[in-house]
C-alpha cells in the first residue's frame, strides 16, 4: 500500500467506469471518493466494473453517503427511516465496488444538549450495524469532522464516536477544522496532534482517511470551498505531519477543480517526502507521533 493515497471528491465520469478510471489514471489519482452528497447516480453493475478497474489500476475507493444520511434522529419517523435506507444502499455500492469506507454525517443537535445527540448517533449506528450484518453489507464507516462550531461533528465529537466502535473511523476534514478553528491551521504541530488523535482510535493497518480544500469562513463557520491558494490552507504542513505516522492516508481534495487537485498532491507529497527524508530508518509500525 501506498504511504499516502490521493484523489479527488468526486469520480470525474459518471458516464462510463472505463472513462471515469482512465482520468482517474491519466491524472496521476490514486483514490477517489464516489459522489453521492447530492443522490445516488451509480448502479450495482457500474460500481462493480468500476471497483474491478479501480483495483487494476491501484486507485482506492470510498463513498460518501448522501447529506439527508445522517444519524442522531430525535424520533424513528420517516426521516430517521429515509437516512437508514440511503445509508444501508451506500453501504451496498462500497461492497459492490470494494471501496474502503462508507463517508456519513453525524447530524445535528436538534436541541438537545450534545451528550443526549452523541448517544442517539451511537444508538442508531449499533442498530444500522445489525442491520447491514444481516445483508453482508457491515463494511467501515467514516465519520466527517464538521464546519460548524455550534453543531454536532466537532473534532471531539467524532473522535468520542469512534472510539466507542471499532468498524468507525474518524473523517478528518481539515478545511472545516480550519474554518471552525478561526484559521488555526498553519504549522505542522495542528495537524499532527489531530492525526494523534485518530491514530489513538483507529485500528491497527487502517489508514487516515483525510478531507483536503482550501476553505472560507466567517464566525467559524465554513461558507465555501476555494480554489488551492485563494485562502489560507496550505498542503505542506499536513504532509509533514503524516510523515510522522507509520499509518497510511488516504487523502480526498474537495477543491472546486482539477488544477487545485494538482496543485495540492503536489505540495502534499513534496513535503511528506522531504519530511521523511529527514527520519530515515524508521521501524515499519503504527506509532506515535513526534512531539
Amino acid at each position: 500500500m501506498e504511504r499516502i493515497r490521493f484523489g479527488p471528491a468526486r469520480v470525474p465520469s459518471h458516464d462510463t467506469p472505463e472513462e471515469a478510471i482512465e482520468l482517474l489514471a491519466e491524472r496521476g489519482h490514486t483514490a477517489s471518493e464516489i459522489d453521492f452528497e447530492g443522490g445516488f447516480w451509480m448502479d450495482y453493475a457500474w460500481a462493480a466494473r468500476f471497483g474491478e478497474l479501480a483495483r487494476e489500476a491501484g486507485i482506492a475507493l470510498s463513498v460518501h453517503a448522501p447529506i439527508a444520511a445522517f444519524l442522531g434522529h430525535v424520533d424513528r419517523g420517516k426521516k430517521y427511516r429515509m437516512a437508514i435506507g440511503m445509508l444501508d444502499h451506500t453501504a451496498g455500492i462500497a461492497v459492490a465496488c470494494g471501496a474502503e469506507l462508507v463517508v456519513f454525517h453525524p447530524g445535528f443537535l436538534l436541541g438537545r444538549e450534545r451528550e443526549a445527540a452523541l448517544e442517539a448517533v451511537c444508538e442508531q449506528l449499533r442498530d444500522l450495524r445489525q442491520r447491514l450484518e444481516g445483508k453482508g453489507r457491515a463494511v467501515p464507516f467514516g465519520i466527517e469532522i464538521m464546519g460548524r462550531v455550534r453543531e454536532l461533528g466537532t473534532a471531539d465529537d467524532v473522535f468520542f464516536v469512534a472510539g466507542r466502535f471499532a468498524w468507525v473511523r474518524p473523517v478528518l476534514d481539515f478545511a472545516h477544522l480550519h474554518a471552525t478553528s478561526d484559521g488555526a491551521f498553519t504549522n505542522v504541530e495542528a495537524f499532527s496532534a489531530v492525526l494523534q488523535s485518530a491514530d489513538d482510535v483507529l485500528e491497527p493497518g487502517a489508514p487516515f482517511h483525510v478531507h483536503f480544500s482550501d476553505i472560507a469562513f466567517a464566525n467559524r463557520n465554513e461558507t465555501k470551498h476555494l480554489r488551492y491558494g485563494e485562502g489560507t490552507l496550505r498542503a505542506e504542513p499536513l504532509g509533514e505531519a503524516l510523515a510522522r505516522f507509520e499509518r497510511p492516508a488516504t487523502v480526498i481534495s474537495e477543491s472546486p477543480d482539477e488544477e487545485s487537485h494538482q496543485a495540492v498532491r503536489a505540495a502534499l507529497l513534496t513535503a511528506a517526502r522531504v519530511r521523511s527524508g529527514r527520519q530515515p530508518g524508521r521501524p515499519a509500525r503504527a506509532r506515535r507521533a513526534t512531539r
